[in-house]
């Protein structure tokens, strides 16, 4: 039997795949992947910068796919794996989408409302998101890392 950590690598490794892209067009580098019945039913990566919109955020783009695809707003059952810990606009989306659980794999200390600068999350609101972080998070941060350095030296 595999452990919870090695069951969920493939989707956190999917999530990365996801955020390479994002690198790749010079988007800061996060990844998300929706996971419905233990399959990937949506992938997004950022597209803030090149789509100049506020909601291109993986994890906002790839539960706007999830929807379109399962024909439905409400994500009951569906879990969301992302590579950096959502922010207020995507924590909000994803309770009132009703997602069961996120995972993600790197704090983000200056906008993470997972458990950075505060538990949104554990508010009382119509629905409850499990959470759970550090999945991965060591290839997450050097991914980042990685972008923000290339980016000073601009």
């Amino acid at each position: 039997m595999k452990s919870p950590e090695n069951q969920n690598k493939p989707f956190m490794t999917a999530a990365l795949k996801e955020a390479q892209k994002a690198f790749d067009k010079h988007e800061v580098p996060v990844g998300a992947v929706v996971v419905k019945d233990g399959k990937i039913i949506a992938r997004a990566h950022n597209l803030r910068e090149t789509a100049q919109t506020i909601e291109g955020h993986a994890e906002f783009l790839a539960m706007r796919k999830a929807a379109k695809k399962i024909g439905s707003w409400r994500l009951e059952g569906c879990d969301v794996y992302v590579t950096m810990e959502p922010c207020p606009m995507c924590a909000g989306a994803m309770i009132q989408s009703r997602i069961r659980k996120v995972y993600y794999a790197v704090s983000d200390p200056k906008a993470g409302v997972a458990h950075s600068m505060t538990t949104l999350f554990d508010l009382p609101f119509n629905h409850h998101v499990d959470v759970e972080g550090g999945l991965m998070a060591l290839e997450s941060k050097a991914l980042l890392q990685s972008f923000f350095k290339a980016l000073r030296q601009k």
